[in-house]
Order: structure tokens, then C-alpha cells, then sequence
């Protein structure tokens, strides 16, 4: 299991008479990319909703650990979710002395998030633009991603985000693309998800369709909403509505 020592880890002051707030970052982000133009997301929640939060690195993003040889040995398996939200997650939550906590999670964290609901207690799920399976259309953006950092400037801006770049794009895009990965889906887990959920994705999302929140539906205790005028990033495309609709729901928990 992932050692607290080498995770990443940024702590959001605030009362512990409510379930504390942990965000779970996109396949590609790290602590310091939870921030954007608009501001301090992940502390604007916390503050306004009155609870602590505890954001974290993921192994191999931001300052936590890298991985050694990721495109060799290192390689995540098709399996890499499942592991990280039934595995890494919840010996984090015990070492850091954390139970029943509101997960906030976006992409690959959002799918994080939801796998962690359908098995551990929680206190609910904010999950914005989850991948519930795979679509083509998610494929033709992270194919044209792995362009961009290879011939654009997309590795250039993401240098800065965290300690090993090359670790962070590869063990995403390269899983993300395999044979072996285009036959994920976690609809069927999602079914056993009892905490309520709010749901966000944005109308103009290149790396998945609003049918993943129209399969999200089903598993019963969520509130959709679809954001106009918005990306694959709700936090920071809508940074304002994604606030009020999600300390809103905060509000409502038991």
C-alpha cells in the first residue's frame, strides 16, 4: 500500500463536526491543478460549506512518488481505478484518520470517487464529468492529447504542475489507450452506490458524452445537472455554478 509519506498531501483548515471533503484530481492533475484562473476551488468549497478538505496527489502526479519505468514494469493495468479507489483509497483514509468523507472528484477521480461509493461508506459524491465507460469520442481526445504533448506545448504546461511529467502523461494516456482498456465500465458497480450524489458535467465536453451522467441516473440517489458553455472541467470552466450547486448539496447532507 502507498505510504502517507510519499503522497502528496495539502490540508484545508476547517471544523471536524462534518465529514471532511476529499478531492480526487482528473487523470492528468495533482494538488496545485485543482487551482485555476477562477481561483482556489478546493478552499472556496471547504469555506463556504464550512468543512475541512484534504487534497492529495495521486502516485506518479504532482509531488507525490513517481513510478519507475512506467512505460515498462510500471505500467498501470486496465484495472488502475478499481485498485486505486478499493486499495489506495481507503488505507489513505485510515492513516489519515478519516471516515465517511464527501469525495469531490473530476475525470478519472470522479470514477474514483463512484467505484469508492459502491463499497465503502461515505458521506456522498460530488463527481464531475465521470467516465462510466469508454466512448470513442474520449479515445479521439486523449489520441489527440498524446499528440499534443509529444509534437504541441501540452507537456510544457503541465511541466510545472509536477515533479516527473513524462510519469504523469504516459501512465494516463498509454492505460487509457491500450487493447485491454476499451473494455471498461462500471456501470453495474454503480448500482450499489446508496450515498446521494451530485453529478456535473458541461455541454461541451471533448472526453465524454452525457450519457454517462443519463447511466449514473440509474443507480439511484443523484442530481444531475448539465452545465452550459462548458468543457471536460466544471471547476474551472463554471467555477461559480459548480461552487453553488455543489455547497448546495453539501448543505442538504445529514
Amino acid at each position: 500500500m502507498r505510504s502517507c509519506a510519499d503522497t502528496e498531501l495539502r490540508q484545508i483548515p476547517g471544523p471536524r463536526t462534518l465529514a471532511p471533503l476529499v478531492f480526487l484530481h482528473e487523470g492528468l492533475g495533482s494538488v496545485a491543478m485543482w487551482q485555476g484562473r477562477s481561483g482556489d476551488w478546493p478552499a472556496e468549497v471547504c469555506q463556504t460549506s464550512g468543512r475541512a478538505g484534504w487534497v492529495y496527489s495521486r502516485r506518479g502526479y504532482g509531488q507525490s512518488a513517481a513510478i519507475p519505468d512506467v512505460r515498462d514494469k510500471g505500467r498501470l493495468g486496465p484495472d488502475y481505478m478499481h485498485r486505486e479507489a478499493w486499495e489506495m483509497l481507503p488505507s489513505l483514509l485510515k492513516d489519515w484518520g478519516i471516515e465517511n468523507p464527501v469525495l469531490i472528484g473530476h475525470s478519472d477521480g470522479a470514477t474514483i470517487a463512484l467505484l469508492h461509493a459502491a463499497r465503502f461508506a461515505v458521506g456522498g459524491c460530488v463527481v464531475m464529468a465521470p467516465h462510466l465507460m469508454v466512448e470513442e469520442m474520449t479515445i479521439s481526445a486523449i489520441q489527440a492529447a498524446k499528440k499534443a504533448y509529444v509534437e504541441g506545448d501540452l507537456r510544457q504546461k503541465l511541466i510545472k504542475h509536477h515533479a516527473d511529467v513524462d510519469c504523469a502523461f504516459w501512465q494516463w494516456n498509454d492505460v487509457w489507450l491500450s487493447p485491454a482498456f476499451q473494455n471498461f465500465d462500471i456501470r453495474d458497480e454503480c448500482q450499489a452506490i446508496t450515498a446521494p450524489v451530485l453529478a456535473l458535467q458541461g455541454t461541451d465536453d471533448a472526453y465524454g458524452s452525457l450519457r454517462h451522467l443519463d447511466e449514473l441516473l440509474t443507480a439511484g440517489n443523484v442530481e444531475r445537472h448539465v452545465l452550459p458553455a462548458c468543457g471536460h472541467s466544471p471547476h474551472k470552466d463554471q467555477a461559480q455554478i459548480s461552487l453553488a450547486l455543489a455547497v448546495g448539496f453539501l448543505a442538504g447532507l445529514a
